[in-house]
């Protein structure tokens, strides 16, 4: 049985697989099994990975015979896995020499539910260190104490779930899925999720992933409805804590960081087609109004002015619309 188990969804990533499959092979120990979900294809990835196979014994290729997006492929990848620990990474992305063995070590020696890491933001030639925002490193902490507080960036507004390593037992009896109705956002939603619901994680220092801007067909730089699924993942995110035993605590977070999003997407609303930019518009005003407004009114008196005025005429336009 191996240590460790990566999970690679993708799709179409012809141009980045050798980066992606060097970076497999630089860090393939005899303890580690590579995962490959290949969520339909239509260009000539199944053909390098066909090729690959030689030089990656412990790559495993399992191929949707339609396209159910990231979130159903790393789901996949997790009903399949049969390491201690699991991790995941993008097709287009790709790993430093010896960087899985240093996640590894890093969770055996602090014996917690899961561990995060910093990653290299690749754009072209350029590389950028990017280091989550943990109150200290090396050191087992709860994962709720790096839930709040609300007004500084905290551990879960680091989504980078390709950034970090996870015990098996998170993912025992179904659990910690992502959620498959999501076409982007699935990240955010399921680190929240994990944040709440694991026992124990720490931050550690080795930094060797390294993830891909600029892609063309990225989910990160589409225009379409599908940005807008940002709604219901902060919807779910937003029950969560609401049924949740420390809903008081959390609650001042979750609605700072849902109004900040709306206010980002708002302001970039012409990048969007026009049904999308007027959807985003209807739909961030519902939002506002069926958050609890104590806490809303309480967050907008601290955000700077120009946001929280967007805010409040959005606010008052689902009023007039109620």
């Amino acid at each position: 049985m191996p240590k460790l188990s990566v999970i690679v969804p993708f799709r179409n990533i012809q141009a980045f697989a050798h980066d992606m499959l060097c970076g497999l092979a630089n860090n393939a120990g005899a303890d580690t099994e590579f995962l490959l979900v290949d969520d339909q294809s239509t260009d000539g990835t199944p053909e390098i990975l066909d090729h690959w196979k030689r030089r990656l014994p412990r790559m495993t290729v399992i191929r949707h015979e339609q396209n159910k997006g990231i979130a159903q492929a790393r789901n996949t990848g997790i009903d399949a896995a049969t390491g201690d620990y699991l991790t995941f990474l993008d097709g287009d992305d790709w790993y430093d020499r010896g960087y899985l063995d240093k996640l590894v070590a890093g969770i055996e020696g602090l014996g917690c539910d899961f561990v995060r890491t910093g990653h290299i933001k690749a754009t072209g030639r350029e590389r950028v260190v990017h280091r989550p925002p943990a109150k200290v490193w090396d050191t087992v902490l709860h994962p709720r104490d790096a839930i709040a507080p609300p007004h500084v960036e905290t551990m879960v507004d680091y989504p980078f779930v390709w950034a970090g390593i996870y015990h098996r037992r998170l993912f025992a009896d179904g659990a910690m899925r992502y959620s498959t109705s999501l076409r982007t956002a699935e990240d955010r939603e399921w680190v929240w999720r994990l944040h709440l619901t694991a026992e124990s994680f720490a931050v550690i220092r080795p930094i060797g992933v390294f993830y891909r801007r600029g892609v063309s067909n990225s989910l990160t730089q589409i225009s379409d409805g599908r940005q807008l699924d940002f709604i219901p993942a902060h919807d779910a995110i937003m029950d969560d804590v609401l049924g949740d035993r420390e809903a008081e605590r959390f609650l001042p977070k979750i609605v700072r960081t849902y109004c900040a999003l709306i206010a980002f997407h708002m302001s970039n609303a012409r990048r969007y087609d026009s049904e999308t930019s007027r959807e985003l518009k209807r739909r961030s005003a519902a939002v506002l109004g069926r958050m609890p407004q104590e806490v809303l009114d309480r967050t907008l008196t601290e955000m700077d002015e120009q946001r929280a005025d967007l805010l409040r005429r959005l606010r008052a336009d689902a009023r007039k619309a109620a």
